[in-house]
Protein backbone atom coordinates (compact mmCIF):
# COMPACT_ATOMS: atom_id res chain seq x y z
CA UNK A 1 0.00 0.00 0.00
CA UNK A 2 1.42 3.35 -1.05
CA UNK A 3 1.47 6.00 1.64
CA UNK A 4 0.45 9.58 1.03
CA UNK A 5 3.74 11.50 0.64
CA UNK A 6 3.93 15.08 1.82
CA UNK A 7 5.93 17.47 -0.33
CA UNK A 8 7.98 18.27 2.79
CA UNK A 9 9.19 14.65 2.99
CA UNK A 10 11.65 15.69 0.30
CA UNK A 11 12.85 18.60 2.45
CA UNK A 12 13.50 17.20 5.95
CA UNK A 13 15.54 20.22 7.10
CA UNK A 14 12.81 22.58 5.97
CA UNK A 15 10.16 20.43 7.66
CA UNK A 16 12.10 20.58 10.95
CA UNK A 17 12.56 24.35 10.51
CA UNK A 18 8.82 24.88 10.04
CA UNK A 19 8.01 22.64 13.01
CA UNK A 20 10.45 24.66 15.14
CA UNK A 21 8.75 27.94 14.25
CA UNK A 22 5.20 26.61 14.75
CA UNK A 23 5.08 27.14 18.51
CA UNK A 24 4.43 30.51 20.14
CA UNK A 25 6.76 29.57 22.99
CA UNK A 26 9.56 28.76 20.57
CA UNK A 27 8.93 32.05 18.79
CA UNK A 28 9.27 33.84 22.14
CA UNK A 29 12.52 31.96 22.79
CA UNK A 30 13.90 33.02 19.40
CA UNK A 31 13.18 36.67 20.13
CA UNK A 32 15.40 36.40 23.23
CA UNK A 33 18.36 35.88 20.88
CA UNK A 34 17.83 39.07 18.88
CA UNK A 35 20.53 40.75 20.98
CA UNK A 36 23.09 38.14 19.84
CA UNK A 37 23.88 37.00 23.37
CA UNK A 38 24.15 33.28 24.23
CA UNK A 39 21.83 31.92 26.89
CA UNK A 40 21.55 28.81 29.04
CA UNK A 41 18.44 26.71 29.57
CA UNK A 42 18.08 28.23 33.05
CA UNK A 43 18.28 31.78 31.76
CA UNK A 44 15.68 31.13 29.11
CA UNK A 45 13.36 29.36 31.55
CA UNK A 46 13.67 32.27 33.97
CA UNK A 47 13.07 34.93 31.33
CA UNK A 48 9.99 33.19 29.94
CA UNK A 49 8.75 31.95 33.33
CA UNK A 50 8.68 28.31 32.25
CA UNK A 51 10.27 25.27 33.89
CA UNK A 52 13.77 24.31 32.69
CA UNK A 53 12.61 20.93 31.33
CA UNK A 54 10.09 22.70 29.08
CA UNK A 55 12.73 25.20 27.96
CA UNK A 56 15.12 22.34 27.23
CA UNK A 57 12.54 20.53 25.11
CA UNK A 58 11.83 23.67 23.07
CA UNK A 59 15.55 24.39 22.66
CA UNK A 60 16.11 20.88 21.35
CA UNK A 61 13.42 21.39 18.68
CA UNK A 62 14.86 24.79 17.74
CA UNK A 63 18.34 23.30 17.45
CA UNK A 64 17.08 20.38 15.34
CA UNK A 65 15.28 22.94 13.16
CA UNK A 66 18.54 24.77 12.50
CA UNK A 67 17.58 27.98 14.31
CA UNK A 68 20.00 27.54 17.23
CA UNK A 69 23.45 26.16 17.90
CA UNK A 70 24.75 25.00 21.26
CA UNK A 71 28.18 25.04 22.86
CA UNK A 72 29.17 23.46 26.16
CA UNK A 73 31.24 25.45 28.63
CA UNK A 74 31.93 23.29 31.66
CA UNK A 75 28.59 22.13 33.02
CA UNK A 76 26.59 24.75 31.13
CA UNK A 77 25.30 24.58 27.57
CA UNK A 78 24.98 27.96 25.88
CA UNK A 79 22.56 28.45 23.00
CA UNK A 80 22.72 31.16 20.38
CA UNK A 81 20.90 31.94 17.16
CA UNK A 82 22.16 30.21 14.01
CA UNK A 83 21.89 33.13 11.59
CA UNK A 84 23.52 31.47 8.58
CA UNK A 85 21.41 28.31 8.74
CA UNK A 86 18.20 30.27 9.39
CA UNK A 87 18.84 32.46 6.34
CA UNK A 88 19.66 29.38 4.24
CA UNK A 89 16.39 27.68 5.26
CA UNK A 90 14.37 30.83 4.64
CA UNK A 91 15.90 31.02 1.16
CA UNK A 92 14.91 27.38 0.54
CA UNK A 93 11.37 28.09 1.74
CA UNK A 94 11.12 31.15 -0.48
CA UNK A 95 12.29 29.12 -3.46
CA UNK A 96 9.81 26.34 -2.76
CA UNK A 97 6.92 28.77 -2.35
CA UNK A 98 7.91 30.64 -5.51
CA UNK A 99 7.96 27.37 -7.47
CA UNK A 100 4.84 25.77 -6.09
CA UNK A 101 2.70 28.85 -5.60
CA UNK A 102 3.04 31.22 -8.55
CA UNK A 103 1.43 34.63 -8.28
CA UNK A 104 -1.98 34.91 -9.81
CA UNK A 105 -2.90 37.97 -11.77
CA UNK A 106 -5.64 40.11 -10.30
CA UNK A 107 -8.70 40.47 -12.45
Amino acid sequence: MKRNVSILDGYPELRDFLKATASETRQRIMFLFVDGEPRTVGQIASQLKIVPSTASEHLSILKRGGLLVAARDGKEVFYRGNRAKTLELLKQLTGLLTTCCPETKKK
